[in-house]
């Protein structure tokens, strides 16, 4: 069964795997990550693959210097300081982020109802999501979205475990307060 891959540590998976670090390689296993991130930061589709894109050309600058074990924490401490000056960037132009294009992208299948209704809680969604603090936020979507482990959101924040999952305790604690409070704005609890 030569197709199986073969068990190695992780010292030397990580060992084995530096030559073939390339910006295609990384880009293939890292844009669909970074993309959703910068989605659950409030990013529109059009803006998120913008800072996708400053993302990855700050990984091919840097690229020699990546240590191949740490490649995913290097791409989304990128991440977020592209997303930090984008913000700083919006706040200073006082522009807002439309995400018409999402809410119209939906899958044929869903009627006319039930694509309304999905319309309406994903703007909640951002909504709610833009109302808690960063460092909420990250922990949420990288829990939630990414379906990430405490341990890896750790390392991703570059925080103790322990406060990373205090940091995923209060994150789901406020957003379902918040979600409390726009009750009458859920639209799959109006649906009944």
């Amino acid at each position: 069964m030569s197709w199986l891959p073969s068990k190695v540590s992780p010292a030397s998976a990580a060992h084995e795997s530096a030559p073939d670090q390339s910006i295609e390689s990384l880009v293939a296993l890292h844009h669909g990550f970074v993309w959703r991130v910068l989605r659950g930061l409030g990013f529109s589709r059009a803006d998120a693959d913008d800072a996708a894109q400053q993302v990855f050309m700050i990984v091919a600058r840097k690229i020699e210097s990546i240590n191949a074990s740490s490649a995913r924490s290097f791409i989304y401490g990128s991440t977020l300081r592209v997303a930090n000056n984008a913000r700083r960037g919006r706040r200073r132009r006082r522009e807002m982020a439309t995400d018409d294009e999402l809410d119209r992208a939906e899958p044929e299948a869903l009627g006319p109802e039930q694509r309304a209704t999905v319309v309406e809680a994903r703007a909640l969604l951002r909504e709610l999501l833009a109302q808690l603090p960063d460092k909420f936020r990250r922990v949420l979507i990288l829990a939630e979205l990414e379906q990430l482990e405490v341990a890896e959101i750790a390392a991703l924040e570059r925080v103790p475990v322990g406060t990373a999952a205090s940091r995923l305790r209060t994150a789901r604690q406020q957003f379902r307060e918040l979600l409390e409070a726009a009750r009458d704005r859920n639209p799959f609890l109006n649906e009944a």
